[in-house]
């Protein structure tokens, strides 16, 4: 058992933060264990969100590079085997979860730590906060899907940039960019995040599963591929109790009563 991942169940969400403080929340191969199975339990329990945050004054500093120092190795770490290990079932992980995940960035999110929050679905910044490409000063390009989602959500220009120079981005300014959701007033973070959290997981969350999976497809479809998803996706939809009750409450003038399915 580790205290490296908190887990908080709220009924129908969960909250996970990461929980290594004094090192900034950098992983170690158990935290991402933990961080996984964590993952999974709110998954396979039924939980209808999860929010995802960061314990102390950052949110999370990557890797910990005390754990893949080469001076204390008998020869160069494999950080491909790495990221094939950790790094990417986790960002597949999160982007496969079939409810919304929402990453509350409550300090300073470097290297994989700031992909990892580009990975998840909301992502909401404390105003203090910054994001950080930092791979660049150490001679390693930016994983955890950072190459990926970064030239799709600014263009190459802005990608290239961050990723070359690994300048600090203020969290409002990401916010302009379109990099995130919303920054906000560092005190007014946690309690707007946790409020989305529950409003997604008492809403039509089968519905908001394939929003999420329709729009992560969208990247590789071909617009008529993507048409007939859209197809498939309304068609079950359109059958779910969710979208009767829905309607119903609509024609009644009343709030709907989700159940997720």
């Amino acid at each position: 058992m580790t205290d490296t991942i908190l887990a908080q169940s709220h009924g129908n969400w969960v909250e996970i933060t990461l929980n290594r403080p004094d090192r900034l929340n950098s992983f170690t191969d158990e935290m991402h264990y933990a961080l996984r199975a964590a993952l999974e339990k709110a998954r396979d329990e039924g939980a209808r969100a999860v929010l995802l945050t960061g314990a102390g004054r950052g949110f999370c500093a990557g890797q910990d590079l005390g754990d893949r120092d080469p001076s204390k190795m008998d020869g160069p770490p494999d950080l491909g085997n790495t990221v094939r290990t950790f790094y990417a079932p986790l960002v597949r992980l999160i982007r496969s979860l079939e409810f919304p995940v929402i990453c509350a960035v409550n300090g300073v999110a470097a290297g994989a730590g700031a992909n990892l929050a580009l990975a998840c679905d909301i992502v909401l910044a404390a105003e203090s906060a910054k994001f950080i490409q930092s791979f660049a000063k150490v001679g390693l390009i930016p994983d955890t899907g950072g190459s990926w989602h970064l030239p799709r959500l600014l263009g190459e220009a802005r990608a290239k940039g961050l990723a070359l120079t690994a300048q600090p981005l203020p969290a409002k300014q990401a916010e302009e960019w379109g990099l995130i959701w919303k920054a906000l007033p560092d005190d007014q973070l946690m309690d707007e995040a946790r409020a989305m959290a529950q409003q997604f997981a008492n809403g039509p969350t089968l519905g908001l599963g394939l929003t999420k999976q329709a729009i992560q497809a969208a990247a590789v479809n071909s617009l008529s591929d993507h048409l007939e998803l859209e197809a498939d996706a309304m068609k079950t939809c359109g059958e779910s109790a969710d979208y009767a009750e829905g309607v119903t409450a609509f024609l009644e003038k009343r709030a709907p009563n989700f159940r997720g399915r």
